[in-house]
């Protein structure tokens, strides 16, 4: 069973939004994680000794997940003002929107691609962020142990 182009370009657009979709629930996901662990740290931190090595290592690992969180919102961010998508179908009638899609699938499902490539980039950087700065805030708790003993 062989398939055609238009079959294939018509799957690579529904593969590629599938993914921006994975990509979003995955952000959203870390973007509670990085706030439940954030507001866990304040209360953590309201109740032991912060000394300046705790608050050194406490503080970049809090700057982390802040940047991790930065990034997250950055990278569900809507873009109305590119051109395609969403702003451009609102303007369209019906019949327009069916012919710009058939005109122009390609460079539809290229575009796509980008979106998610950046999104996914995005997505990479804050669990790269988000490990980090959990990885200090456990140094910071057991420097603050440690200091306590």
């Amino acid at each position: 069973m062989s398939t055609t182009p238009e079959e294939n370009l018509t799957a690579a657009h529904a593969e590629v939004k599938a993914e921006i979709a994975r990509t979003d629930t995955k952000t959203g996901l870390l973007l509670a994680f990085v706030g439940a662990v954030l507001a866990g740290t304040w209360t953590v931190a309201r109740e032991l000794p912060l000394t300046p090595a705790v608050l050194a290592v406490g503080g970049t690992g809090v700057l982390a997940l802040v940047a991790a969180a930065g990034l997250l919102l950055r990278s569900v961010r809507p873009n109305l003002s590119g051109g395609r998508g969403f702003p451009l179908w609102a303007t369209l009638t019906p019949d327009q929107i069916t012919a710009v899609l058939a005109e122009d699938m390609v460079a539809d499902v290229a575009g796509l691609s980008r979106i998610a490539v950046v999104k996914f980039t995005g997505l990479k950087r804050a669990v790269d962020l988000t490990c980090t700065g959990g990885a200090l805030l456990i140094a910071a708790a057991l420097i603050a142990a440690g200091g306590a003993a």
